[in-house]
């Protein structure tokens, strides 16, 4: 069983290694589309800033986790010059925020083809900078096309994500993770441990009938989704979230 978690701590070395790679790429865009902004000191500017970067994020993992068409954003952008990627994202971002059967009958088969995305993300208008050819290749060429967004770890790259956007870390210069190993050390002595526990009790209780097992898994399951495990302001829960994924 060796070679099994030889090949799991490989994984998770290169999942690691990928994660940080692309957070500290989403560093760099930051700090280039910073200096694009008239003034992005002031609060309506950094937040535009954040909501921009928070944006971009989402479409490069959509891309590569399969929610948008293959290299849909990728293609979207790499058929524009830098001089008119301000106005390409304004378009997408409206297009991602309508609903298929609002949009305009007249938009084009490429952005067409992008779903709806609902939940607000992608609402509203903020300013965009303009983009130069080095800025257009950053994005494009470097966190785009060359990296793989459906192998990031969220509780990796959420923690440095974070840092990137708060201005008192970047100041300093910071930039760090929680690690899930030092998470589960929180977390799973509040409420984890009990809840696999039962899990596995359930499971493994061989006096249930196969109807009352279902039974007892849909309690627990209806259990699991009165109460509230994830806050989706703190990246370090979005591994809470992945461990309870056994109760779906």
């Amino acid at each position: 069983m060796d070679f099994l978690l030889d090949a799991s701590l490989a994984r998770e070395t290169l999942e690691q290694e990928v994660s940080i790679k692309a957070g500290e790429l989403i560093g760099e865009l930051h700090a280039a589309l910073s200096r694009q902004y008239l003034d992005p000191d002031s609060v309506e500017e950094s937040h535009a800033l954040n909501v921009l970067c928070v944006r971009l994020v989402f479409c490069l993992y959509a891309e590569d986790a399969g929610l948008f068409g293959k290299d849909a954003f990728l293609g979207y952008l790499s058929g524009f010059e830098a001089g008119q990627m301000r106005s390409a994202l304004l378009d997408l971002f409206k297009v991602l925020d309508t609903p298929v059967e609002a949009r305009d009958p007249y938009l084009s088969d490429t952005l067409k083809a992008f779903p709806y995305a609902n939940g607000g993300l992608f609402a509203g208008e903020f300013q965009i900078p303009q983009f130069t050819a080095e800025l257009k290749t950053l994005l494009v060429e470097r966190t785009a096309r060359d990296t793989d967004w459906s192998r990031i770890s969220p509780t990796i790259f959420g923690g440095i994500f974070e840092s990137t956007l708060n201005p008192e870390t970047r100041r300093s210069g910071g930039m760090h993770y929680t690690d899930p190993v030092n998470i589960h050390k929180v977390i799973d002595p509040l409420f984890l441990d009990d809840l696999k526990a039962e899990l596995e009790a359930i499971l493994n209780d061989t006096t249930l009938t196969p109807r009352q097992k279902t039974n007892r898994l849909t309690a627990f399951q209806d259990k699991l989704a009165s109460q509230r495990y994830l806050d989706t302001f703190r990246t370090d829960w979005i591994q809470t979230y992945d461990c309870l994924k056994v109760a779906a």
